[in-house]
């Protein structure tokens, strides 16, 4: 199950700072600005939303961190999660299987991004899409979602990412009255 908040904006941060673990809330503050602090603070509720309504678990959760700074949650190594953000959403998901999750906004297409990311087929593709920015941000949220199940984050081999993606079962949902698309990836 997706978890999403896109009323970022509508909580008590302060209030919400003192409910999360001491660790999560020295990473929200290390944001500059304030919108940054409430996505962050935002997809780790969603998290605690979670694993109270899917496994009952009432207590904040701590994070360890794989080779490649994949989070993962100490005391529960039976379950995987992933967390994104973006300037419009927050989203998480939990399972019992490996899962990743990007949320993306939906801006202006810059072609020389696309060229470091996508390789020529995704780049005629997008090229050839009524909305190219729209497919443009499909495309990076299904890669990135990837590279969050795998543990291997972004990397110099972005144009590759979906090319042994057959094993890998994607759903994407483009919330374009909000201005943002979010990928699932599940194996």
């Amino acid at each position: 199950m997706v978890y999403i908040d896109d009323n970022i904006s509508e909580f008590d941060l302060q209030s919400a700072l003192l409910s999360i673990s001491e660790q999560r809330r020295e990473q929200a503050l290390k944001y500059r600005y304030e919108q940054g602090q409430r996505l962050c603070v935002a997809a780790y509720l969603l998290l605690k939303r979670a694993l109270r309504e899917q496994e009952g678990i009432t207590d904040n959760p701590v994070f360890g961190y794989g080779e490649h700074g994949k989070p993962y949650i100490v005391g529960h190594p039976e379950l995987h999660f992933s967390l994104s953000h973006c300037k419009e959403a927050a989203a998480c998901v939990l399972s019992r299987r490996p899962v990743g999750i990007d949320v993306e906004s939906v801006g202006r297409y810059r072609e020389s991004v696309a060229r470091y990311a996508m390789n020529d087929v995704e780049l005629h593709q997008i090229q050839q899409a009524a909305n190219p920015e729209v497919e443009f941000v499909r495309l990076w949220t299904m890669k990135e979602s990837l590279l969050k199940l795998t543990g291997e984050g972004i990397n110099d081999q972005m144009k590759q990412v979906l090319n042994a993606a057959d094993s890998y079962r994607f759903t994407t949902t483009e919330v374009l009255e909000k201005n943002y698309i979010f990928t699932l990836c599940e194996l």
